[in-house]
């Protein structure tokens, strides 16, 4: 990795992505490029001078004299602020993607303890769901109930729960009457996890397959609304007002978390790969061991699961820990 000669020239720096990379390595003539994303990671817009002594042409020559990266094919790390396009110039605000971890059986993050620094509990067995809910030792593992356990086993407890995510409008100042424009709502997500530790799955549902799993084991997976139910529209109104029958969306506005105008949310949940639920080689070597709860003893891999709005580019990276029981 390195950075650009930059001048203050305008600099296009393109590379192909690990699809990319894969589907022009067939060498059957098929290649074509026909998407494209530009991002402006580097660039702080606070940098814009508009009372520059020297004029007018001066006000952005520190944003383009900003050094630039060189471009570069690690899909985690790459493009993490794309730019878009929009036919509305009148927008004061855009939308984000919101935790949600007020809806009914949505999991909340686990409390900041030796067993996880505060993120969602992925347990890959029932054997390890029963020994954390039965835990002696709160020191070293902390109030871990029901409410913060996403079980990744098979089959999948009817108790079990999951994540969701909202998208909208994360402001007091525009109406939570208002559905978010047709123009910025996502109808579509991709969800990227490492393939070793598990799969995606629906809420209490079969795991999905990946679109494609890049050379870094990296799976990639595109849900969209109408399909498989991982996707569905957020409810209009006040915050507080009405009920939810079952946290996902339809019943009430009562479980919504974005005060302005919402557009959709997405749930999943996890199935733990059979490498993690057969043997402790993973944890063993990428993960921790030995975190004691007086009786059992456990292992933990730290991941991340980063999901991104194909419409707006906005992602956000959800911490995940596997947990299992291992003495």
């Amino acid at each position: 990795m390195a950075f650009l000669d930059n001048s203050g020239d305008i600099i296009l720096d393109a590379v192909l992505t690990d699809a990319g990379r894969k589907r022009l390595a067939r060498g059957d003539g098929t290649f074509k490029v026909s998407k494209y994303a530009f991002g402006d990671d580097e660039v702080d817009y606070g940098s814009y001078n508009a009372n520059a002594a020297s004029g007018s042409a001066y006000f952005d020559l520190e944003i383009l004299q900003t050094p630039v990266l060189e471009a570069f094919t690690n899909n985690r790390a790459s493009l993490k602020s794309r730019l878009i396009s929009l036919t509305n110039n009148n927008l004061l605000f855009l939308p984000q993607l919101v935790l949600n971890q007020k809806a009914a059986h949505v999991t909340g993050m686990s409390p900041d303890t030796k067993l996880s620094s505060g993120s969602f509990l992925v347990v890959v067995n029932q054997v390890t769901v029963t020994n954390l809910l039965n835990a002696t030792d709160a020191t070293d593992i902390g109030d871990v109930d029901g409410s913060v356990i996403i079980a990744a086993a098979t089959p999948i407890p009817t108790t079990s729960r999951f994540i969701r995510i909202d998208q909208g409008l994360n402001t007091t100042k525009l109406s939570g009457d208002n559905r978010l424009s047709a123009e910025l709502t996502e109808l579509q997500y991709m969800i990227q996890m490492d393939n070793r530790l598990g799969s995606i799955t629906a809420h209490r549902g079969n795991a999905l397959s990946p679109s494609f799993i890049d050379d870094d084991q990296i799976a990639t997976y595109y849900v969209t609304k109408g399909v498989g139910g991982l996707v569905r529209d957020c409810l209009v109104g006040p915050l507080t007002t009405q009920g939810d029958v079952d946290g996902v969306g339809e019943g009430g506005g009562k479980n919504e978390v974005i005060p302005g105008p919402r557009g959709t949310n997405i749930n999943f949940a996890f199935l733990a790969s059979n490498n993690l639920k057969a043997s402790d080689y993973l944890f063993d070597t990428i993960g921790t061991t030995n975190i004691s709860d007086g009786t059992n003893t456990y292992s933990v891999i730290n991941s991340t699961v980063k999901v991104t709005g194909v419409t707006t580019g906005y992602s956000l990276d959800v911490p995940i820990t596997f947990v299992k029981t291992t003495s």
